[in-house]
């Protein structure tokens, strides 16, 4: 493809996206396919003659579009937001369109040094200090893992350097709540520390919070038994209920022990956007590591999640790959993001954040925001005066977690009514809500926050919702 070919099928490419997306709101919510429907579209071998644009922008949307969970839609409310916002997809376009290769600051000055600027705005932006710097990674699940590796090796004075864990005497252990992200675990388990060594620290039966006393006694009893606390994570918005760790409490339990403490705020970062909302991460000074995700409420297009360190000395200690065919004269004078991460390569992903900050604007999101805590708000009210319903957790932010609870119904008998409900309205494609288990029975969780939800939409979600009990 020539670039006057492609100047000619962009236009007919941007024309397809933005008709998708003035027109969301009329497609189910829910891919509405059986599995394996999408791939029988598709020929068993590849293709063995040329396509014009025009005829593959009908196929994706008659065999690719029906297969699709429309997050974007407004009467999406499952699992966290995921945004992406047009201004923001322009620079993902932008990105792709240079093709540029960030392997070292060598191969692309630009890619690294707008990195850097766009991590500092960012910083500034949800008021961390300048004792912070950071990086874009592809979510926050990498992010975890390299603070994990960073624990690991801080713990064990850089085991990696000569027997790595094999070689260490006293175990190293990881603390987290049972209530965060499933990637916590996922972490600590690849970076080697096994189940035996992962505890779930006991959370607070109202606010769901990890228990600050509970985790200072799990790793007294751990030295007690021969093990050495090397990290605690803590959840800045769990991902059942929202639930906000008490962070402050977490680090001065955790420096008892000098174990590492990273903060998860992978959605709930967002909400540091706006000042008010910054009390719910206090003490988050005194972590070693911090990740959340413009990709999520915020609207920044996939992939792109932040992670902020103090220590980069220590950081490039355990990461860092210094090949000869990438050393040059500048390295003591740059950042070498190959020496923050796991992967070597990277994309021009800080393009997607200016682009999204200078179209957009950081008021229309904070805006944005603030509506959506509004809305979550306003439908907690509605279930708490309705009868037989119940808000099962604090609406801390923009997600209300429910249950519809009639008269005579317990047990295995509530779960599949539950269930039941739930599965009804994402079946009818109206909109789309996603279970989950809390206290041992199913609840619905109802995850306010996708950029075209309005107060109307969340009145339908209220109204789809009394109409699907009865």
């Amino acid at each position: 493809m020539t670039p006057e070919e492609f100047r000619t099928a962009g236009h007919e490419l941007i024309d397809w996206i933005a008709d998708l997306r003035s027109s969301i709101d009329e497609r189910p919510v829910l891919a509405q396919v059986q599995p394996g429907e999408i791939r029988s579209g598709f020929p068993t071998g590849p293709p063995t003659e040329l396509s014009d644009l025009s005829s593959l922008l009908e196929r994706l949307d008659t065999k690719v579009v029906p297969g699709i969970t429309q997050v974007q839609h407004p009467m999406h409310y499952g699992w966290f937001p995921s945004n992406a916002s047009l201004s923001s997809v322009l620079g993902d376009i932008a990105s792709s369109g240079i093709g540029s290769l960030g392997i070292s600051w060598e191969s692309s000055p630009a890619l690294t040094e707008v990195e850097e600027v766009m991590c500092d705005w960012l910083r500034q932006l949800v008021g961390l200090s300048d004792q912070w710097r950071g990086s874009i990674n592809d979510t926050a699940s990498t992010a975890c893992l390299v603070a994990m590796l960073v624990a690991r090796e801080r713990a064990s004075d850089l085991a990696q350097n000569t027997g790595g864990l094999q070689a260490v005497t006293s175990p190293l252990a990881v603390y987290t709540s049972p209530q965060a992200h499933s990637s916590v675990a996922k972490a600590a388990l690849l970076a080697g520390f096994g189940w035996d060594n992962i505890t779930m620290v006991d959370v607070d039966p109202v606010t769901y919070a990890m228990r600050a006393d509970a985790l200072a006694d799990a790793m007294a009893a751990d030295v007690a038994a021969g093990k050495t606390p090397a990290a605690v994570v803590a959840a800045v918005g769990t991902t059942g209920t929202t639930a906000m760790d008490p962070v402050a409490a977490i680090v001065e339990a955790a420096a008892q022990h000098n174990a590492f403490v990273h903060v998860d705020a992978a959605m709930a970062g967002s909400a540091m956007l706006l000042p008010e909302i910054r009390h719910l991460w206090d003490g988050v000074e005194g972590a070693d590591s911090v990740s959340w995700n413009p990709h999520k409420w915020m609207g920044t297009i996939l992939d792109c999640s932040l992670h902020y360190v103090r220590d980069v000395e220590l950081l490039e200690r355990v990461m860092s790959t210094n090949p000869s065919y990438l050393q040059s004269q500048a390295d003591e004078q740059v950042t070498q993001y190959r020496n923050w991460g796991i992967p070597l390569g990277r994309r021009f992903r800080a393009l997607k954040l200016w682009f999204h900050l200078e179209l957009d604007g950081i008021e229309a999101i904070q805006e944005r925001l603030r509506r959506d805590l509004a809305n979550a708000a306003w439908l907690g009210e509605q279930i708490e005066a309705a009868d037989d319903w119940e808000v099962c957790a604090p609406v801390a932010l923009q997600t209300v977690c429910v249950r519809h609870r009639p008269d005579g119904l317990s047990g295995e008998a509530l779960d599949e009514h539950t269930l039941g409900w739930a599965r009804s309205i994402n079946d009818s494609g109206a909109a789309y809500l996603t279970p989950s288990m809390l206290d041992g029975e199913w609840m619905v969780r109802i995850s306010v926050g996708v950029e075209a939800t309005e107060r109307h939409h969340v009145e339908q979600l209220w109204d789809l919702m009394q109409r699907a009990v009865g």
